[in-house]
């Protein structure tokens, strides 16, 4: 196996594509490419009846899903207590049984729910809150720890944040974590936690459609892997969504708030939005690959920082994503044809 280094990372390669990546500072390696399991919780709502999922799932499709990503070389799973008000931790560790050790899972915590009736209830971002939260997800992961324990409060008060970096080193040193980090957007909040010795991530919002550079340069400065919310735009970068065309009443997509671009309530995706996403086919789908293929190649080239997590529901969905993995990285003449379609 070839190995590539640079100032910034190092990534093992094959042949074809990019396999695995060094989790951050921490020397946990993981496969380039992890698996998002938001979608895999399947409905839960907020207290006004706000959908926050991505409509009904097959549990045991979720699950022959995973085990599926397992035998294609995918070893970072990414959850939330909250994704499906604790069902897709239960999901996650169901599914992984004795295969636990074999992967790198990632969870969060600060929101505050009701599993019972599906529904988000509040957000707790004391010290006291965030020990209650890890002991309830190890028992729905069904595993005595978590490899990246992160916080899911992306506008958490920085000085408030701080308390509970140093409770996740409380944590490390305890056994329950292995490492931690901080799912926001902010480039300034995710530098509170990067002081901390073992923060080894920021994850955060990126893709081929919405770049954020002063996110990934402080990963680079910090040695911090650049974990890749919404890599395929949430769905944008399938193909497989129309103008006009509506989506079912329990997908947050159907009603999408503030911060969930690229969408409009009760007609789907924005007419915009598919502009640009047929402006980059040709690029994107080069060299065999499927336009999700190409877009999470767009990441990999992006940066060997970036560990991109893409969602699925589905078995041929788990395929495809983890097909991206021996396409590998675009290469830099793509990436500038790219920034050119997009006047960047």
């Amino acid at each position: 196996m070839e190995t590539t280094r640079t100032t910034t990372g190092t990534t093992a390669r094959t042949s074809t594509g990019t396999t695995t990546r060094t989790l951050g500072r921490s020397g946990i390696e993981v496969s380039a490419l992890g698996f998002g399991c938001w979608a895999i919780g399947g409905e839960w709502q907020d207290a006004h009846g706000q959908p926050l999922g991505w409509g009904k799932v097959d549990d045991e499709e979720s699950v022959r899903a995973i085990r599926r990503a397992l035998d294609l070389g995918v070893t970072f799973f990414d959850t939330a207590d909250t994704y499906g008000a604790g069902h897709s931790e239960r999901v996650l560790g169901r599914a992984l049984g004795k295969r636990r050790d074999d992967v790198v899972v990632a969870t969060k915590w600060g929101n505050v729910f009701d599993e019972r009736t599906r529904t988000l209830t509040g957000a707790d971002d004391t010290p006291a809150y965030a020990r209650r939260a890890l002991t309830a997800s190890l028992t729905r992961l069904g595993t005595d720890h978590v490899d990246l324990h992160q916080l899911h409060l992306s506008d958490a008060d920085p000085a408030r944040a701080a308390e509970l970096r140093d409770i996740c080193e409380e944590f490390v040193r305890e056994g329950l974590i292995r490492a931690y980090a901080w799912s926001t957007d902010d480039p300034a909040r995710a530098a509170v936690f990067a002081a901390g010795e073992h923060c080894t991530a920021v994850q955060h919002a990126v893709n081929v459609l919405r770049d954020a550079p002063e996110m990934i340069a402080l990963c680079e400065e910090s040695g911090l892997a650049s974990v890749n919310r919404s890599p395929l735009a949430m769905g944008l970068l399938t193909g497989k969504r129309r103008t006009g065309e509506a989506l079912e009443s329990g997908d947050i997509r159907s009603r999408p708030p503030a911060w969930l671009p690229g969408f409009d309530e009760g007609s789907g995706a924005a007419p915009d939005w598919l502009a640009r996403v047929d402006a980059l086919k040709d690029v994107l789908t080069s060299d065999g690959r499927t336009l999700a293929q190409g877009a999470l190649g767009w990441l990999w080239a992006r940066s060997p920082r970036t560990v991109p997590i893409p969602g699925f529901r589905s078995v041929a969905q788990a395929e495809q994503n983890a097909g991206a993995l021996e396409k590998g990285p675009l290469t830099a003449g793509q990436l500038a044809e790219i920034d050119q379609i997009l006047g960047r």
